[in-house]
């Protein structure tokens, strides 16, 4: 093998594993934040958004209890969220009361 032969590898696999760590999800990629269930507005949620939902902006309610947003790490109990029971976000789903 040729000395370029050698360097072609290394270059696919950096690409790979390049393009492999854009398509992490923005929670896997920021030590910084953490998921913060009931608290998005009707399609601004980050994902997981719950059954007939697709992913980010495709929540159907404001603080809908399936959905969560990006939140600084150590805020999301703090987050005020209408459909809570405790009346805060929270760091798994829940089923919302009536706000």
């Amino acid at each position: 093998m040729t000395q370029a032969s050698h360097k072609f590898p290394a270059v696919a696999l950096a690409l790979a594993l390049g393009a492999a760590f854009t398509a992490l999800p923005a929670a896997a990629q920021s030590a910084d934040k953490e998921k913060c269930f009931g608290v998005a507005l009707k399609g601004k949620n980050d994902c997981a958004a719950g059954p007939g939902t697709t992913c980010a902006g495709s929540s159907k309610v404001d603080f809908q209890g399936n959905a969560w947003s990006l939140v600084p790490k150590g805020t999301c109990e703090k987050t005020a969220s209408k459909t809570s029971p405790s009346g805060s976000g929270q760091m798994a789903a829940f089923k919302e009361k009536k706000a």
